[in-house]
């Protein structure tokens, strides 16, 4: 079975190279236009369904994109972005958050751990085949998560995953085995 994978589009934050996380900022113009241009790419891919994040910048992008194909969307929570804790809104360059990102196991501060992000999205991408057998299924998400969704589906290392990135309506495709994991 045939899964997409999206990040949704270009955030007020991303522009400002800040840690978003959790707290609701929303899309740019630029990142309206990208999900607009990403509506194209969908276009004869034959998704037939789209799992978002509950954040609206996800469920803008999920909006835009579905402009074409016309397909039910459904709120994932578990697709929501990795809880940064305290360092959501501080500069991606701040030595706090690099010290932090290096570390899967342990939660950010007030936040949550890589491996936490992980089990959620794990027990996600195991249920798809049963609840949507047949389908193929569009992710609108976040860029720690696509993060995590590629380490289900290719052996990396730590720092293949620290510099993994999905870019802002970037599609990617994954093949999810329909029988058991």
């Amino acid at each position: 079975m045939k899964i997409y994978i999206t990040r949704h589009g270009e955030t007020t934050w991303n522009v400002e190279d800040r840690v978003c996380g959790r707290p609701d900022v929303p899309l740019t113009e630029k990142g309206r236009r990208q999900a607009m241009e990403l509506a194209e790419r969908v276009k004869g891919k034959g998704i037939t369904r789209m799992l978002v994040s509950p954040l609206s910048r996800a469920r803008e992008t999920a909006r835009l994109a579905n402009t074409y194909i016309q397909v039910p969307v459904e709120t994932e929570p578990r697709l929501i972005e990795h809880s940064f804790g305290r360092l959501e809104g501080v500069p991606r360059t701040s030595p706090e958050f690099w010290k932090a990102k290096r570390n899967m196991t342990t939660r950010y501060p007030g936040g949550e751990s890589v491996l936490e992000v992980a089990h959620r999205i794990y027990s996600l991408l195991d249920e798809i085949p049963q609840k949507y057998p047949g389908e193929t299924v569009l992710l609108v998400c976040h860029g720690a998560v696509s993060r995590v969704v590629h380490t289900y589906f290719e052996d990396i290392d730590e720092e293949a995953f620290h510099h993994y990135s999905l870019g802002n309506c970037q599609l990617k495709a994954y093949e999810l085995p329909e029988g058991e994991r």
